[in-house]
């Protein structure tokens, strides 16, 4: 007679209540999936937002006061746009105590994007001479200035170096594709020279269908660096006070505001997910509870058989274990594909910046929900599992019968 050990036993009694076995997996899995989710979510938005700022590399961003709101959203949501000021303003930041460097960019929405027409491309030019955030990237990257008919775009355009894409009627070339932030600030932007952009609007009335409307002497915003000893919210008050007409944004207060959208969202996360698991924690622990009940004769009669108290407390937690495994695997695969199907679509509806976390990081998620999963389960049969091995076995065959 072929013996069974407590594995195979485990999973013969699993079977032999599919329906039950099959909604309690479920409940593991929801609870599973909805934790990685939302961790993966939430650290997601985080590294998108650090490597974002960093990116930015600029303490203040300086902007028409009319258009604070509209430079906040092309920062966060990446929504193209375009204001001008006058380059004055860039001299006149210069100048004030507690700025290291400045330099000015100049916005621009395209009317036509021709290669990718679901794609809206927010064109951003810069000034080679006083630039601090894309200059150093053309330094490890390309090894070499920026060309005026070149252009450097961002991850989610469609299109690789040596492409030719006509803007106002003037083409150039793609020169290189930065890596992906998670800030559509960078990864939908075209990254031109100022001196390429003046003449592209310059040649735009003779080339172009729709004109590009620019004076020469027009930026969009100043990037500023501040000196040591000087905090960004200070130098955005000295800004402000001695430049008329113009705002001055710390990006402390982007991150602040980001991070406040984010703590909202992350008590909503975890408050549900909380209540998720305490309901699979008790719904659990009382199917546990009365496949105890129900199996009080079989129980009692594996210990007359010589079964010891240590082995029925393992059959029962066997099967936990099992089924925490099990529906933690479901729960991981289902919803790591939901996250990754519908991230877009969230994105836009919450308009926050998004960088899928990288492999390191993923595993080490996957991995704490599966052990999250595990304890799931361990812990809504630990009380069913230890009341099962009390159980004399007299009193158990004649209560089963």
């Amino acid at each position: 007679m072929k013996k069974i050990g407590i594995f195979g036993l485990a999973l013969r009694n699993l079977r032999r209540k599919l329906v039950r076995t099959v909604i309690l997996l479920v409940t593991v899995a929801v609870v599973t999936g909805t934790l990685l989710g939302a961790t993966a979510f939430i650290t997601g938005m985080r590294n998108a937002l650090k490597i974002g700022t960093y990116r930015l590399g600029a303490d203040v961003l300086v902007v028409p006061e009319k258009n604070e709101a509209q430079a906040k959203s092309a920062l966060l949501a990446g929504e193209p746009t375009t204001f001008y000021m006058d380059r004055s303003i860039l001299e006149k930041v210069q100048k004030i105590e507690g700025v290291k460097k400045a330099t000015a960019q100049l916005f621009i929405k395209p009317t036509s994007f021709t290669c990718c027409y679901n794609v809206d491309a927010f064109l951003i030019a810069f000034d080679p001479a006083t630039d601090f955030t894309i200059t150093p990237w053309l330094e490890k990257r390309l090894k070499k200035p920026l060309a005026d008919d070149e252009i450097v775009t961002g991850s989610s355009l469609p299109v690789i170096a040596g492409d030719t894409l006509p803007f106002f009627g003037t083409p150039f070339t793609v020169a290189g594709t930065m890596e992906p932030t998670g800030m559509k600030f960078f990864d939908q932007s075209v990254f031109m020279t100022m001196k390429a952009a003046y003449e592209m609007a310059a040649n735009s009335k003779t080339k172009s269908m729709q004109p590009l409307e620019l004076q020469k002497d027009s930026i969009s915003a100043v990037l500023v660096q501040v000196q040591e000893g000087f905090t960004p919210e200070r130098a955005a008050i000295r800004i402000e006070h001695d430049v008329d007409g113009v705002k001055a944004i710390a990006s402390d207060e982007v991150i602040s505001t980001v991070r406040r959208q984010l703590g909202g969202l992350l008590k909503g996360i975890v408050a549900i997910s909380l209540i998720v698991w305490i309901l699979a924690l008790l719904m659990m622990g009382f199917a546990f509870y009365m496949i105890v009940n129900e199996r009080q004769r079989e129980l009692g009669l594996l210990r007359a058989m010589g079964a010891r108290r240590d082995q029925i407390f393992g059959l029962i937690m066997t099967e936990a274990m099992f089924l925490s495994l099990a529906g933690g695997v479901t729960g991981i695969a289902v919803g790591s594909g939901l996250l990754y199907t519908f991230k877009d679509l969230i994105m836009r509806g919450l308009k926050l910046p998004y960088l899928l976390p990288s492999v390191f990081v993923l595993l080490e998620l996957v991995a704490g929900a599966l052990l999250f999963a595990i304890l799931t389960g361990v812990l809504s049969s630990l009380l069913p599992a230890a009341a099962a091995s009390r159980m004399e076995p007299y009193e158990a065959i004649r209560k089963g019968e």
